[in-house]
């Protein structure tokens, strides 16, 4: 299980490196709502700022309700997940990189948070007219993180 730790460590802490300097280089690089075409008509980097959730969720709500409920929200997760890697019996390799990956995105939105009052976004992927919300490291690891939960769920190994 010691391996396990370690690899859950390691993984939060990358991610949540990597997701707080992409951030700070956008923040200290651009001007808000600038755009940097990558892939013409595809993918941009798009400086932009959710004070809501995932989806632009709770974007409307008062800055103290938003922030009290999205920070508790999180820190209630995160110490659940560490609950879990804690208590488990196995060493599940793959559900301890899918709760790592979560945790860290956790932590490194979180920090925006804490800092900002809301998360610096920065991923701008689109066809057309059409923009998938922005999103950034943080996001991108909770994603992929939950995306193996739910796989290690549907095949009964959770």
């Amino acid at each position: 299980m010691k391996r396990n730790y370690l690899l859950f460590v390691i993984t939060v802490l990358v991610i949540v490196v990597l997701d707080q300097v992409t951030k700070i280089y956008i923040d200290t690089h651009m001007t808000l709502h600038e755009s940097i075409p990558v892939v013409q008509g595809f993918f941009n980097i798009t400086y932009v700022r959710n004070p809501g959730a995932a989806f632009g969720f709770l974007a409307d709500a008062s800055p103290t309700v938003r922030a009290l409920f999205l920070i508790g929200v999180s820190i209630l997760a995160s110490g659940l997940i560490v609950y879990y890697i804690a208590k488990m019996k196995t060493e599940d390799i793959l559900l301890t990189y899918g709760m790592s990956l979560i945790l860290g995105g956790a932590v490194g939105n979180l920090i925006d948070r804490i800092r900002l009052g809301e998360v610096i976004d920065f991923l701008d992927v689109y066809i057309s007219t059409y923009h998938w919300p922005a999103f950034n490291v943080a996001d991108s690891a909770v994603t992929v993180g939950a995306v193996i939960l739910f796989y290690k769920l549907i095949r009964g190994q959770v």
